[in-house]
């Protein structure tokens, strides 16, 4: 019976995996080279510059499967946010049009631009990771940019319209 077992794809969690923090583990890029020379694909769940802890802004996934395309020299394979095929797959799932949707983030690339490029509105939250200004680093700017998930809610609901159209 043979130990060796072939895998077409790899799926691999990269944080606490491939890296810890903003460290990758000693090792990682090539055990991954040795997998996609063999053939496996590179799939990136999301490409996410940073998210937030509480001490600060941290590292996303991003960067780290940028290194590792860049490695690898192969394209990382991006199946969620921003993707407009993630987006795409939601509204049909949900048997919903684009323009009955609403999308609440506070990340104006992944969240609100990757939502908006299929039609589905965005609002963005200066919450989270938002960072000022963040509404001007995409066109078109955010359909609404509200304080928070509550007042989002609110402008869904039709009672806090003073935040539509607040990016332009």
């Amino acid at each position: 019976m043979s130990t060796r077992t072939h895998a077409k794809s790899v799926l691999i969690d990269l944080s606490g995996t491939l890296h810890v923090e903003d460290l990758v583990i000693p090792g990682a890029i090539e055990a991954l080279q040795r997998l996609v020379s063999k053939g496996a694909a590179l799939i990136a769940i999301h490409k996410g510059r940073y998210y937030r802890t509480h001490s600060g802004l941290s590292l996303g996934p991003g960067p780290f499967v940028a290194a590792l395309e860049y490695a690898t020299d192969v394209k990382a394979k991006v199946v969620g946010k921003p993707e407009k095929g993630f987006f795409q797959s939601v509204l049909k799932l949900l048997d919903t049009r684009p323009e009955d949707a609403v999308m609440i983030g506070d990340d104006v690339r992944d969240d609100i631009d990757g939502a908006q490029k299929v039609g589905i509105r965005g609002i963005l939250v200066e919450t989270g990771k938002y960072l000022a200004e963040d509404e001007h680093k995409i066109s078109p700017k955010p359909w609404a940019v509200a304080p928070s998930f509550v007042e989002a809610v609110n402008v869904i609901l039709g009672e806090a319209e003073q935040y539509i159209g607040r990016a332009t």
